[in-house]
């Protein structure tokens, strides 16, 4: 089969013919017909963040199931299937308490050695690994059924990959992990997919104001269509005097979706006293900033680290679904276009400045 391999951290993948294996155990083949280009995948693209090369990535997917494994469970082959990045066990003490984004054991979600690999160059039988558990930069993927969730067939396959990451890390963000309330107040950070989904997860928590903000101006009118009710252009503007000039005491919830320093210190200043911040952007292995401890202290500033939404996917993956088939969440805007895997290199430069909200494979 035809997929995008990651040889080196240069920011390139390379098409290539690949071997898949049969599923064993609780595995699930999926024949994938949309994956998103989330910049996750660009990041690990870009750096060493220490997955194993050479590696099939792409995590934000929806296909059909066409075979199990054994011992599944959940799925039958036919169903429509939205697969993420989290991966987790069911039985630890996270797990069981709900948590399955902090589950202790993720790596069960793999195979054992013992039982092959489940992709190989075609050309030579080499081993690629299996980024995020997922692979789904391919044709097709073999997922442990923990990472997969069914999702009514109503739903058009690239509007349902974006679940499974854009989504629930950013309308998780404001929903589960910020805990927002009708009448709170919430700044957003960067406009891009995930921040968009922070917006429309502010806007369904019933937050009276929601400012957004991003260096590019063109960002607005997504921005206030997914529910912004004011729009900072950081580019030519103090932002942290822009926010409080729109809220004197500052924001109830900062959420920064970029993963850079200074926007993650700007954050910290947007708040009100015993206000929460959110990094969200995934920063650069050994980034750091750095933190006036003794003005957070003071001021009591709730500082958080948020994966993927503090979501669990089987609960939340589809009631966006179906608040979607309502009316209530937008998706469809969230699709900017949709490309060939032959240009995904092309369409993750798009993406490097910020044209598009997200591209989505859906034809190999």
């Amino acid at each position: 089969m035809k997929a995008a391999v990651l040889n080196a951290n240069e920011g390139r993948f390379d098409i290539e013919e690949v071997s898949i294996d049969a599923p064993k155990g609780r595995e699930v083949l999926v024949d994938v017909k949309a994956c998103g280009l989330c910049h996750s995948d660009l990041h690990l693209a870009e750096a060493n963040y220490g997955t194993p090369l050479p590696a099939v990535l792409g995590h934000e997917l929806a296909g059909i199931v066409s075979a199990v494994g054994p011992h599944v469970r959940e799925l039958k082959v036919g169903d429509h299937v939205v697969g993420s990045l989290v991966q987790f066990c069911g039985h630890c003490i996270s797990c069981l308490s709900g948590r399955t984004y902090q589950c202790e054991n993720p790596q069960e979600t793999m195979r054992a050695s013992e039982d092959g690999q489940r992709l190989t160059r075609t050309s030579d039988g080499a081993p690629v690994y299996t980024g995020w558990g997922t692979a789904a930069f391919a044709e097709q993927t073999l997922v442990h059924e923990n990472q997969l969730v069914k999702v009514p067939e109503e739903v058009p396959f690239p509007q349902a990959s974006i679940l499974g990451c854009g989504v629930i890390t950013g309308a998780g963000a404001a929903i589960n992990t910020a805990d927002m309330r009708p009448g709170e107040t919430a700044v957003v950070i960067g406009v891009g997919g995930v921040g968009l989904n922070v917006i429309a997860g502010a806007k369904l928590a019933g937050a009276e104001r929601i400012i957004a903000i991003d260096a590019q101006p063109q960002k607005e009118e997504l921005a206030r269509k997914f529910g912004a009710t004011d729009f900072i252009n950081a580019k030519d503007t103090d932002a942290v005097a822009a926010v409080k000039a729109i809220l004197p005491r500052g924001a109830d919830h900062a959420f920064e979706v970029i993963g850079l320093t200074s926007t993650s210190e700007q954050a910290i200043q947007m708040v009100r006293p015993g206000g929460g911040v959110y990094l969200i952007g995934l920063h650069r292995p050994g980034q750091t900033f750095p933190l006036a401890g003794l003005d957070v202290i003071v001021r009591q500033v709730d500082l958080r680290g948020v994966f993927m939404g503090s979501s669990n996917i089987k609960r939340d993956i589809p009631m966006y679904a179906d608040l979607y088939l309502q009316g209530r969440f937008n998706l469809d805007d969230l699709v900017s276009r949709e490309v060939n895997i032959s240009e995904i290199n092309e369409a993750y430069e798009d993406l490097k400045h910020g044209a598009i909200a997200r591209s989505v494979i859906t034809s190999f």
